[in-house]
């Protein structure tokens, strides 16, 4: 017993030995990347000393002497707060999530390589002015410092997923830049959900799902697609667009803009504002920073991680910032597969050889790599094929493949004085945005900028392939662009609706964002003659649905006053409220639910449970349709096809969501209507990329919330969340800027996260409880506003 008792007492001294030691691997992991933000850097290369204030929120003031230092020093900040998310960036862009994350990821991989992110870098590269490149390539010097010299002190997730970060090239920053192209999921989406939906539908309720500008006579896709009722696609193009939304990383999806001239503000100088609208995740998308030369720049704003430049912000002499202009720069061709030859396709009567490439993918916990094969015609790549069909495939043309210089435009945005160079600068500049202006001179414009294809054809969703007829012929020269410079009305104004009407010589697009941000928007700048700070806090948080009043009174006419009493305490919260989303509000919680029953009360009858998905999960199909059948108060859809002898209308598709949806409200929150709240139901978090494992954010605390809040998609104060899946808010504002020229000092910005990527940071999320509660943090730009604000300062040498 006495040999026992000390095997005992050993092996218990050991367990504990263990726990201690494991305590303290686990807290040296979790803040070994911590910097010690008042620490010196002896920094190789650098010509000049550079200093880095950062403020109470950690965001650097970057002062260098010329611009290498300036970048090189960058580059080495932005890897003590950013390193892990740069690294997953430049895994997307290079088709390398499978190495480090999930084998399950080969697929997405595949797709990502497809669309050339690198091969299309290099062409940028060859044709960029030589000083830009210097800059860059400064930047990536720095990074590579911070990554030699921090072997042993990376950020956890490296640890956790057991690996290293490799050196970070020329490349792998412009491929960022590039990846702003990303916005294939509209398209792609619509269109193949289009496709098996126009399998099982009558014509009259297909034709319905299509936007007012896209009726026409012929179909919407070639008659082999549709003939074939056994016909599956399969595509990689899913995995892909599903893991950029999975992990938070889309750039320029929906978003806000506006500026109000001298004549409209309160300062006598414009007034800007701008919130893009995207994925929330923690480290956010977006890294704040400002970055100053002595004598020749001063830019401050966001910046994507992994590249060096500012994206939207403002310099000495303007402000700018996007808004997803949702231009049709994608299209889909059903190629022709020679049956003799599975390596050619047809094109005007010839059989023209693809090109292949062998991609070698490393897989996690694999000893072999995957070996797979992208095929790619004179358009692009082949993204799908048919299930059991060797001679058709679908490839698809994408302007993301093609030439163009956003790493110029933005460079030369960041050094722009004025209109004429602001224009200049983004006459390189590829993706659809529109792109909204305001400087110190008194003036204020919108631009749109981007690839406008121009083709043949009346933009059916897939062309036939075996012919050039529908290949591009070019693009609508940047001068024909639409734009907007010093209007009568004194603002410009856009949030990702329509561009222009009917009378414009070019098609840009389809799937623009219905009219209720913008409307309210206006409607705001409208009610008073001049606009201060204040007021456009005011915009930027509000939260009052044009969509709600449109809406409302069309419930309140269809609704029976004669049900139960519970239902007419419903109906009466609807009838006295302001449509005001607020989370406190009663109405709102309602409404919300009403909209989610509407939606299925309308489709699901004709879908069913396998196909309903497509429509409900796909915001600009079921929203589209939803304005339509709003304007004319009919609808095929409208009938339930399930019942016998009778044909319903859309006043019972509201009587029955409403019985529906009070049903549903009284289960989870009792018959007490003021106990009833749509921020008890509506929240927002923000997870971390591997926060979905309970033990990572337990161990390491890498999530916030959830959070109560108001608003949803059709507010100016925007908080979408997916239908039918959650109500916890899955997109939003990105960030939030109010730029005030007469005195840049003055601005004020938030973003939804923080500064840091290391959770041990103070600095990682310390501005979220900020932003879900409509608050701001100032922007110092003065040197002497940066130096009352700083409260660290870094010497780099």
């Amino acid at each position: 017993m006495k040999t026992l008792k000390r095997i005992l007492t050993i092996v218990l001294a050991l367990i504990v030995v263990a726990l201690v030691g494991g305590i303290i691997f686990l807290s040296n992991l979790k803040t070994r990347a911590v910097p010690d933000y008042n620490e010196n850097v002896d920094l190789k290369n650098l010509s000049e000393k550079v200093t880095v204030h950062r403020d109470s929120l950690g965001i650097p003031h970057i002062y260098a002497q010329n611009e290498e230092d300036l970048y090189r020093t960058f580059g080495y900040i932005m890897a003590q707060d950013r390193l892990w998310q740069m690294d997953l960036l430049r895994r997307i862009t290079t088709g390398r999530l499978s190495e480090v994350l999930d084998p399950g990821l080969v697929d997405a991989d595949q797709l990502f390589r497809a669309l050339q992110f690198s091969e299309k870098s290099e062409l940028v590269i060859a044709e960029t002015d030589p000083f830009i490149i210097t800059c860059i390539e400064a930047f990536c010097d720095g990074v590579n410092q911070y990554i030699e010299g921090h072997q042993k002190s990376l950020p956890f997730e490296f640890t956790m997923l057991g690996y290293k970060p490799d050196p970070w090239e020329l490349v792998h920053s412009i491929n960022l830049i590039g990846y702003m192209h990303w916005d294939l999921a509209s398209g792609w989406k619509e269109e193949m959900a289009l496709y098996k939906l126009q399998k099982v539908l009558d014509e009259d309720r297909f034709q319905e799902l299509l936007p007012d500008m896209l009726y026409q006579g012929t179909h919407v896709f070639p008659d082999y697609m549709t003939n074939r009722d056994d016909l599956e696609i399969l595509s990689n193009m899913d995995d892909a667009i599903a893991v950029v939304e999975d992990l938070g990383l889309q750039v320029f999806q929906a978003s806000n803009n506006w500026a109000v001239s001298g004549s409209r503000s309160e300062t006598g100088m414009p007034l800007m504002a701008n919130d893009m609208h995207l994925g929330l995740m923690a480290p956010g998308i977006w890294y704040q920073a400002h970055q100053v030369v002595e004598g020749s720049l001063n830019v401050t704003g966001v910046v994507l991680p992994g590249q060096p430049y500012i994206v939207a912000g403002h310099n000495e002499d303007i402000g700018w910032g996007f808004t997803n202009l949702f231009v049709d720069d994608t299209d889909f061709y059903l190629e022709t597969i020679n049956p003799a030859d599975s390596l050619q396709y047809k094109l005007d009567g010839e059989w023209k050889d693809m090109e292949v490439i062998e991609e070698v993918i490393a897989v996690k916990g694999q000893e072999e790599p995957e070996i797979r094969l992208n095929y790619f015609t004179h358009r692009g790549a082949i993204i799908s094929k048919f299930k059991g069909v060797e001679d058709k495939s679908i490839s698809m043309r994408w302007q993301g493949n093609s030439y163009s210089n956003e790493f110029r435009a933005i460079h030369m945005l960041n050094r722009a004085r004025n209109w004429d160079e602001f224009r200049d600068a983004l006459s390189t500049f590829y993706v659809g945005q529109n792109c909204v202006y305001a400087d110190r001179h008194g003036n204020i414009g919108m631009q749109t900028v981007g690839a406008v294809p121009i083709r043949q054809g009346e933009r059916i969703m897939i062309y036939p392939g075996d012919t050039s007829l529908y290949d591009w012929t070019g693009l609508v020269p940047f001068t024909e662009l639409p734009s907007s410079f010093n209007p009568e009305c004194g603002y410009v104004s856009s949030a990702n609706n329509r561009t222009v009407g009917d009378d414009y010589p070019y098609y840009i697009g389809s799937w623009f964002a219905q009219p209720n941000r913008v409307e309210r928007i206006r409607e705001m700048l409208d009610e008073q003659k001049k606009h201060g700070i204040e007021d456009f806090q005011t915009m930027l948080k509000d939260q009052n649905s044009v969509l709600a009043k449109k809406m409302t009174p069309i419930y309140l006419e269809a609704l029976d006053p004669q049900d139960g009493e519970i239902y007419q305490a419903a109906r009466e919260l609807l009838s006295k409220w302001d449509y005001n989303m607020e989370a406190s509000s009663s109405a709102a919680l309602v409404y919300e639910i009403m909209w989610i029953e509407l939606i299925r009360s309308i489709f699901y009858d004709e879908l069913g449970e396998d196909l309903y998905p497509l429509i409900v999960g796909i915001n600009s199909l079921h929203r589209n349709m939803m304005n339509q059948i709003r304007i004319t108060g009919e609808s095929a859809w409208c009938d339930d096809v399930s019942t016998d002898g009778s044909t319903e209308t859309f006043q019972d598709n509201i009587q029955s969501a409403f019985l529906h949806a009070v049903d549903t409200i009284v289960a989870s929150f009792g018959e007490n209507p003021e106990d009833w709240q749509w921020g008890e139901l509506h929240k927002v978090s923000l997870m971390h990329p591997m926060g979905s494992v309970a033990i990572v954010d337990k161990l390491f605390g890498v999530n916030r919330g959830p959070y109560s809040i108001g608003g949803s998609f059709h507010t100016v104060c925007p908080y979408r969340y997916p239908l039918e899946k959650s109500f916890v808010a899955d997109h939003a504002a990105s960030q939030r800027h109010i730029f005030n020229p007469a005195n840049w000092d003055e601005s004020l910005t938030i973003i939804p996260t923080g500064t840091s990527g290391v959770p041990a940071s103070p600095h990682y999320l310390d501005q979220t409880e900020l932003y879900v509660n409509n608050g701001f943090h100032s922007d110092p730009f003065s040197r002497e506003a940066v130096e009352k604000s700083k409260k660290y300062t870094a010497i780099f040498e």
